[in-house]
C-alpha cells in the first residue's frame, strides 16, 4: 500500500504540487533572510502597501495550508474516475479560498500598521494578547469542531458534492479548512515578533489537527496554550 501511494505521488500532478510547495517555502525563506519579511510584517506594511502585503499573505496561504490538505488530495486521487485535470482544479479551488482570505488579512494588516498597532518592535501587548486569546478560544468553538470534522473526513465532502465538479469541491474543502484555521493563520498579524520557524510550527499544528487519529489530542491543548500565552503577554 505504501509503495503504491509513493508511485501515485510521483505522477506529474503530484510533482507539480510538491514543486509549487517547494517554490513557496523557498520564496519565504529568501524573503526572510535579508529581513524583508520582518519589515513587511512590522511598520513596513504601511510603506509596502496593500499589493505587496497581499502577495505575502497569498504566499503564506499556499506554503502553510496546502500541506494540511495533502490527505484530502490523496483521498480524491484514489477515487475511481478522477484524473490529473480534475486534481488540478481541486487544488485551485482550495487555494482560491485562501487567496480570498489574503485580501482582508492584508487590508487589516496595512490598517493596523497605519493605526500604530503594529509597531517596529512588533504588535502592542494588548493586541497580541487579544489575538492569542481569540485563537485560543476559537479552538473550543462549535464552528471549529464542525469544520474540523469535515476536514478529517474528506470522503464525505467528495460524496456529498461530487456532481458539483472538482473546482467547486475544492472551494468546499477550502471553506472547511478556512473554518478550521483562520484564527491560527491570523496570528501571522504578529509577524513582527514571529519568524519562518513559527510559520513552519503553525503549519505542522494545523496539519496534525486534521489527522483523525491524533487531532483531538492537539486541538484543545493548543487552545489552552494560546490562552495561557495571552495571559502571559499581559503579565510580562
Amino acid at each position: 500500500m505504501v509503495a503504491e501511494r509513493i508511485r501515485a505521488m510521483t505522477q506529474t500532478h503530484w510533482l507539480a504540487l510538491f514543486g509549487g510547495l517547494l517554490a513557496a517555502w523557498t520564496t519565504l525563506a529568501v524573503i526572510s533572510a535579508p529581513g524583508i519579511y520582518e519589515a513587511i510584517c512590522r511598520t513596513g506594511a504601511e510603506a509596502a502597501g496593500f499589493p505587496l502585503v497581499f502577495a505575502m499573505w497569498a504566499l503564506m496561504g499556499a506554503a502553510m495550508m496546502l500541506p494540511t490538505a495533502l490527505p484530502a488530495f490523496a483521498t480524491y486521487d484514489d477515487l475511481p474516475g478522477t484524473e490529473a485535470r480534475g486534481f488540478t482544479a481541486l487544488v485551485l479551488g482550495f487555494m482560491a479560498v485562501w487567496i480570498g482570505f489574503a485580501l482582508p488579512a492584508a487590508a487589516l494588516q496595512v490598517s493596523l500598521a497605519r493605526a500604530g498597532v503594529l509597531a517596529e518592535t512588533g504588535a502592542t501587548p494588548t493586541f497580541t494578547a487579544a489575538l492569542f486569546a481569540l485563537a485560543g478560544l476559537y479552538q473550543f468553538s462549535p464552528m471549529k469542531s464542525a469544520c474540523l470534522t469535515r476536514c478529517r473526513m474528506p470522503l464525505t465532502v467528495f460524496m456529498s458534492h461530487w456532481n458539483h465538479g472538482p473546482f467547486r469541491i475544492g472551494l468546499r474543502l477550502g471553506a472547511d479548512c478556512l473554518g478550521c484555521c483562520w484564527a491560527l493563520m491570523a496570528l501571522g498579524l504578529l509577524g513582527g515578533t514571529m519568524s519562518l520557524g513559527f510559520m513552519g510550527l503553525a503549519m505542522l499544528m494545523m496539519a496534525l489537527e486534521k489527522l483523525p487519529e491524533i487531532g483531538d489530542a492537539i486541538t484543545r491543548p493548543l487552545g489552552l496554550g494560546l490562552i495561557a500565552l495571552a495571559a502571559l503577554t499581559l503579565l510580562i
